[in-house]
C-alpha cells in the first residue's frame, strides 16, 4: 500500500468490562442532550413540490431577534377560478400586512396562522409583498420554518433568525506596498507561540533564529516547567503553569494571549531558516478561504515532512461513530501551486486567531495529542498545507549513553509507552467526548 499498512482501533477496549455498562449509560444521555442543542431548523430535510404554483424565497431571508421584515417574493401563479387563498404558518413568529389591498380579505392577523383570499388574483399577488414577519419568540440564532399553502398545494421555506455576527477586526499595521507576498507588516499581523517543557536550550536556540528573520514579531511562551527560567529579550511574553500541567493546556493559555489577526504555532525545537518565510502563510490566508495553513518541517536528516491528513467520521448507529485517517490531501489551491487543501497537518502552521479559540485544545490531553485538535475543528477548520515553507527540526537522534539527564526527562514525558494513562485517556475522549466506537487509518 502506498501510505502504509491499513489498521483499526475499538475504543471502548480501553476501559474495564466492569465500567462499560455506566459509561455507555452517561455517553448516551449526553449525547441526546448534544443532539438536541445542536440541532437547527435549518437541518430539517424540505423537498420542493413538483410544479407547485407558489413562489417564495429559498434562502436568504433573514430577521434579527423581535424584529420585523417584509417577507419578499411571496406569489401565487395559478390557473383562473372564482376565489384565490394562501395559508402561511410560523412556530417562532406572527404574520401581518404593512399596507391592504383593496379587494383582499387578511384575516388572523398578528398571529401564527395567517391566510390572504380574494377573487382577483393580481390584487392577492400584490398584498403578499406587504405581508410581515415578525420573530416573538427570542433566540440569538435559530431559525423559523415556515409553511406557505393553498388548499392544493404546500411549500417551506426557512426565516432565518439571528442577531448579526459582531465583526472583530484587526489593525494589520503599517506595510511598504500593497497586499502581496513581501509587504505584509508581519509584526503587526502575526503572534509567534509555543509551549516549552524542560528545553530551555532548544527553545533559545528557537528564538535566536526567529530574531535573525522577525526582530519585532512578539514571541508567547506557555512554560510549565518546574525549574523555570526566564527567556530575555524584547516582544517576548513568557507564561507560567503548574508543572507537567501538559501541552494542550499550553497550546489554551498561549493562544489566549494572542491580540493578532494570526498566530504561528510552533514547537520549541524548530529553527528558522531562510526558507521560513512566514509572509507566504499569510498571503494564502490573507487571499482564501482557509482558516489553517501548515508548512514543512525539515528533519536534520534533511527529508522534509508535510504530515497532510485526511479525516472524516463514517456515520455510525447507537454505539457510535468510526473516525478515519488517512495520509493526504484534497486538491491543489488556486494561485497557490506549492499548497493544498487538507484536514490536518504537523505543528507548525498559521491560523486564523479567532478561528484556534473557538475550536481550543482539550486540556485532558496533556502529553501525547496533535490531530485531537483538527478532529475537534472538523467541520469548522478550512485547512491547507504548503510545501515551500520550510522550518527546520532539531536532530532528536541521541546516543542513550550521550543523552543528559534533562533530555531523559523530557523523553520520559514525552513518549509514554501504550500502557500510560495518558494513552488511555485520549483513547477515552474519542470514545465518550466524540462519541466515536472505531478509529481507521493507514
Amino acid at each position: 500500500e502506498l501510505f502504509g499498512q491499513e489498521h483499526s482501533l475499538e475504543f471502548s477496549n480501553v476501559f474495564k468490562p466492569s465500567d462499560l455498562a455506566d459509561i455507555n449509560r452517561k455517553r448516551e444521555k449526553e449525547y441526546r442532550s448534544h443532539q438536541q442543542k445542536s440541532h437547527s431548523p435549518l437541518d430539517q430535510l424540505i423537498i420542493v413540490q413538483a410544479n407547485s404554483p407558489l413562489e417564495y424565497p429559498v434562502q436568504g431571508v433573514e430577521v434579527r431577534p423581535l424584529q420585523t421584515i417584509l417577507i419578499p417574493g411571496l406569489s401565487l401563479q395559478a390557473a383562473e377560478r372564482t376565489l384565490y387563498q394562501v395559508n402561511l404558518t410560523a412556530t417562532m413568529g406572527t404574520f401581518d400586512v404593512a399596507a391592504e389591498v383593496e379587494g383582499v380579505k387578511v384575516e388572523r392577523e398578528g398571529q401564527m396562522h395567517f391566510s390572504l383570499s380574494g377573487s382577483q388574483l393580481d390584487n392577492l399577488n400584490r398584498q403578499m409583498q406587504f405581508v410581515t414577519y415578525t420573530n416573538t419568540l427570542f433566540h440569538p440564532n435559530t431559525a423559523d420554518i415556515v409553511q406557505f399553502s393553498t388548499d392544493e398545494h404546500r411549500a417551506s421555506f426557512s426565516i432565518r433568525i439571528r442577531h448579526a455576527p459582531t465583526p472583530k477586526l484587526y489593525d494589520q499595521g503599517s506595510s511598504r506596498g500593497g497586499a502581496s507576498e513581501g509587504t505584509y507588516n508581519i509584526s503587526a499581523l502575526v503572534t509567534i507561540a509555543t509551549k516549552t517543557f524542560i528545553r530551555y536550550d532548544k527553545l533559545q536556540v528557537l528564538i535566536d533564529s526567529i530574531r535573525k528573520f522577525y526582530p519585532t514579531v512578539t514571541i508567547i511562551i506557555a512554560d510549565d516547567n518546574r525549574n523555570i527560567e526566564h527567556m530575555q529579550g524584547p516582544h517576548i511574553e513568557q507564561y507560567f503553569m503548574p508543572f507537567g500541567k501538559g501541552w494542550f493546556a499550553g497550546r489554551n493559555l498561549a493562544i489566549s494571549q494572542v491580540t493578532t489577526k494570526y498566530v504561528l504555532w510552533v514547537d520549541d525545537d524548530f529553527i528558522f531558516t531562510p526558507r521560513t518565510k512566514v509572509e507566504k502563510l499569510v498571503d494564502v490566508l490573507e487571499k482564501t478561504s482557509l482558516d489553517l495553513v501548515g508548512g514543512a518541517v525539515r528533519e536534520i536528516l534533511g527529508y522534509t515532512v508535510m504530515y497532510r491528513q485526511q479525516i472524516s467520521v463514517e456515520p455510525g448507529n447507537e454505539s457510535g461513530d468510526c473516525l478515519r485517517i488517512r495520509q493526504g490531501y484534497h486538491h491543489v489551491i488556486e494561485d497557490f501551486p506549492d499548497c493544498v487543501v487538507t484536514d490536518g497537518v504537523a505543528n507548525f502552521f498559521l491560523a486564523r486567531t479567532e478561528k484556534m479559540l473557538q475550536v481550543g485544545f482539550d486540556p485532558r490531553l496533556n502529553r501525547v495529542a496533535h490531530l485531537e485538535f483538527f478532529i475537534d475543528g472538523l467541520g469548522i477548520l478550512h485547512v491547507g498545507s504548503c510545501s515551500n515553507v520550510v522550518v527546520d527540526h532539531a536532530s532528536k537522534i541521541k546516543i542513550p549513553w550521550l543523552k543528559s539527564v534533562k533530555e531523559k526527562q523530557y523523553a520520559k514525558f514525552r513518549y509514554p509507552n501504550s500502557t500510560d494513562e495518558s494513552v488511555n485517556t485520549k483513547l477515552s475522549l474519542f470514545y465518550f467526548k466524540n462519541h466515536f466506537k472505531c478509529m481507521t487509518g493507514n
